[in-house]
């Protein structure tokens, strides 16, 4: 299914080789998907990682994006770029990544399948998602939560703070 105009929302994440830069670098290469423009991009935030494996901090943003392409070609397409930048499926869970690219809404849709769930399970439950996504779309609806702005932040995720300068 593919609907013209359709708004996609996409977290980045990178705490490996230079992660603003992986993140700026990402950001230019969803842009250059076919039939796909961002329309906008967050502020760069530095959070703490998930998971209890020790590793460096994470930097992530969220993207707002309007595409013609469907979910699942969406997703292939984030998946692609992530390849590119030398993400391998497998990798350990919560574990290190040069690149982390999430499909976390597809406009009003809900979707179950194999491999492709939207809106993203984890939204109302990481600051590092919800505190981008109130800077760009903060009326946002986000289908089964509601909206963006409406989504408690979580006072017991690990430490998050937005970056003042590109690092």
């Amino acid at each position: 299914m593919s609907e013209e105009g359709a708004e996609a929302l996409v977290g980045l994440g990178s705490n490996l080789d230079g992660p603003a830069r992986q993140i700026e670098t990402a950001l230019g290469m969803l842009d250059a998907i076919e039939h796909t423009s961002v329309v906008a991009a967050s502020s760069l935030y530095r959070s703490a990682p998930l998971g209890g494996i020790e590793q460096p901090d994470f930097v992530n943003a969220v993207a707002l994006l309007t595409t013609g392409l469907g979910a699942r070609m969406l997703l292939e397409q984030l998946q692609a770029i992530e390849r590119s930048r030398g993400r391998e499926r497998g990798e350990i869970h919560w574990g290190p990544r040069v690149l982390d690219l999430d499909l976390l809404a597809f406009g009003a849709l809900s979707i179950d399948e194999p491999g492709l769930t939207v809106p993203h399970p984890g939204i109302a439950s990481r600051n590092f998602v919800l505190l981008p996504l109130r800077e760009i779309v903060p009326d946002f609806e986000i289908p089964g939560l509601g909206r963006v702005r409406d989504l408690p932040v979580n006072d017991s995720e690990p430490r998050i703070s937005r970056l003042a300068l590109q690092e």
